[in-house]
């Protein structure tokens, strides 16, 4: 038995590992604000005392109370395992079930330092979408996997593991749930508060139920929203997507895509990332062509590039809203413009405000919260403002499903069960600009050819497949029989 499957096999070590070093190399997430009471510090103390036998309590509790303090959650940063984290070999896990292993897999995959956002706090993508809220949690999942049987279902809860349950072999090996709140405390301070406290965590959609495969899970979505809304813009006689302009910003997890799907459909892409690592994370994988970090040497290379057709991706380390500025004010003809950061999460870390470092952001989002609020709407109202003037040039903008334009921006007061609350208008309830999931990437179904109750459309997807062979071959033939069919 080798050692990295005794480590897993072990699940939480006693005796207790020694404290880690905070890493300075990893991308980390930023520090959380400090919304807790006192009280609710307690609870969330006695939370992360629940995985440990009494005797270790006395030396764990001030070091979780620590971390608190300091990044805003309890991570148990010791806990992280000394193995290298990525997907091995399905055979390479201790498993009694085939099934548990391949999950174990996807487990460790999703905590890739070359796949996640912020693997040491297990954070895969969107700023908040973990996988785990803790290591304990993480070696406790991977213990009980390891242990199962194919007539056992393991039971999860926003990455708490709730036990092993008898069940059957066609049963689900795992039952994952995330994020269950009741929607009168469901705000983002709601949520702050019971993911500090260690009761709840945000999953994302491929995060929490270990399903994430990086940009290229999406990159075939995005290739055909990018290719159709650049069929919107072109002209008549128009062949190809040659020479045409795509702006946009995000290069974390699923935002990496643009810049490939702008290459795939042929045109030329700027992408903005105000991460540096990121942004560099995504030109070493190969997702980006060329890395530029000031305006005055990026754009006089775009519009050559523009000039000459050439099929090319840019990224621009700095804020999205300083790019689209300078080309409103260069006047630069842009033939498609989106953004992909995670706007859904403006408050802790998915959207940068246009005018600070992306170091005093975050310190700002933690230790003046408010401030930070009225930066990110300052910031969105000049992002809009750019957008605006290029649209009206002539630019087809296109709201990628972040809510990016209304937030902030347009708010509305409405009810919700008797309880008045302040609500940002969606992209679907805005109109003004086209969207992808209305537009770009439904179709007409034909007549009397109808999808639940709404009918009328059909998405083009799903976009994704795992195959746990761990050898390319295994890949070149799924890939040979999906072109077939």
């Amino acid at each position: 038995m080798t050692d990295f499957q005794k480590d897993i096999l072990a699940g939480i070590p006693d005796p207790l590992p020694a404290p880690k070093a905070y890493d300075q190399n990893a991308n980390h997430a930023p520090k959380r604000k400090d919304i807790l009471t006192d009280e609710e510090k307690k609870l969330a103390l006695a939370n992360a005392l629940r995985y440990f036998p009494e005797k270790h309590h006395a030396e764990l509790a001030p070091e979780f109370l620590d971390e608190l303090k300091r990044y805003g959650r309890i991570y148990m940063y010791r806990l992280r395992p000394d193995y290298e984290m990525y997907a091995r070999s399905i055979d390479d896990y201790p498993a009694r079930s085939r099934q548990a292993a391949a999950i174990m897999l996807m487990i460790q995959n999703n905590l890739d330092k070359a796949v996640a956002q912020h693997p040491h706090e297990l954070i895969t993508y969107g700023g908040n979408g973990a996988v785990f809220q803790n290591w304990a949690q993480y070696r406790l999942a991977m213990k009980y996997l390891a242990e199962m049987t194919d007539e056992q279902t393991l039971v999860m809860y926003s990455g708490h593991p709730l036990g092993l349950f008898p069940s059957h072999k066609d049963a689900p090996r795992v039952i994952v749930t995330n994020g269950m709140v009741i929607p009168n405390h469901s705000s983002q301070d709601d949520w702050e508060r019971f993911n500090a406290m260690g009761v709840s965590q945000y999953g994302q959609m491929t995060a929490g139920s270990y399903m994430y495969i990086g940009p290229q899970g999406i990159v075939h979505g995005t290739t055909i929203t990018v290719m159709n809304a650049a069929r919107k813009r072109m002209k008549p006689g128009q062949k190809d997507l040659k020479g045409m302009l795509f702006v946009t910003a995000g290069l974390g997890g699923m935002s990496g895509a643009q810049p490939k799907a702008g290459n795939i459909s042929g045109v030329v892409s700027i992408t903005a990332e105000v991460n540096i690592a990121a942004a560099e994370k995504r030109h070493k994988q190969g997702w980006v062509d060329e890395l530029y970090s000031s305006l005055d040497e990026l754009i006089p290379r775009v519009k050559k590039a523009v000039a000459d057709k050439e099929v090319i991706s840019f990224a621009y380390v700095g804020n999205v809203v300083d790019l689209w500025e300078r080309l409103a004010e260069e006047d630069i003809n842009v033939d498609l413009g989106s953004d992909q950061t995670s706007l859904h999460n403006p408050w802790a870390g998915g959207y940068y405000p246009v005018g600070y470092s992306y170091e005093e952001s975050n310190r700002m989002m933690a230790e003046e919260p408010e401030r930070f609020h009225e930066c990110v709407r300052e910031s969105l109202r000049r992002h809009v403002a750019a957008v605006n003037k290029l649209t009206a040039r002539g630019m087809y903008f296109f709201d990628y499903g972040n809510a990016f334009l209304p937030l902030g921006v347009i708010t509305r007061r409405c009810r919700y069960y008797g309880r008045e609350r302040q609500v940002p208008l969606s992209f679907v309830c805005s109109g003004h600009y086209g969207s992808y999931v209305l537009r770009l990437r439904l179709r007409p179904l034909p007549l009397g050819m109808y999808i639940g109750q709404g009918g009328g459309s059909y998405h083009l997807g799903p976009h994704r497949c795992r195959g746990f062979g761990g050898y390319a071959q295994g890949c070149s033939r799924r890939d040979s029989g999906s072109v077939g069919r």
